[in-house]
């Protein structure tokens, strides 16, 4: 499961791919649009700068916004910078292998065989889902469904 840490990050991300081409935008300008608390938004942006998604600029006019073209980051480049590896458990994780300790063989083992797969699965989708294509989507279903309207 998402942390809300990696959901905001997204959601500041997915803004951000929005407004690509237009400037920086402020901190407090996109945690007020978004709804995302402003501090804990400094330092997922501040995370996301660190690993290259996103960049800055100091003073008038400065702020954040990506720091590649929309279609040239993946949403799975930025989960694994908020959220750490994509594998469930540890034994199959590319990036922090760690054995199992109650496992007595890794060749074998069930848990670890579906893990991966699971893993696999996840990756295949975020390492080829770009933010363009997330922010696509999302608009595109905008214009599907249209507004929410709670009207009784």
């Amino acid at each position: 499961m998402l942390s809300k840490k990696t959901k905001y990050g997204l959601q500041a991300l997915t803004f951000l791919a929005r407004e690509y081409g237009r400037g920086p935008l402020l901190i407090s300008d996109l945690a007020e649009r978004e709804g995302i608390p402003k501090k804990f938004l400094e330092a997922i942006l501040l995370q996301l700068k660190n690993a290259g998604i996103l960049q800055s600029r100091k003073g008038k006019g400065g702020g954040y916004s990506l720091g590649r073209r929309p279609e040239e980051i993946t949403v799975g480049q930025a989960v694994r910078i908020l959220e750490g590896p994509l594998a469930p458990v540890p034994c199959v994780s590319e990036t922090a292998y760690q054995r199992c300790t109650e496992c007595e063989d890794e060749r074998s083992c069930g848990i670890r065989l579906v893990m991966k797969d699971v893993r696999d699965a996840i990756a295949r989708i975020l390492d080829n889902t770009s933010l363009q294509e997330m922010l696509n989507r999302s608009e595109e279903a905008r214009r599907e469904f249209g507004p929410l309207d709670y009207h009784i």
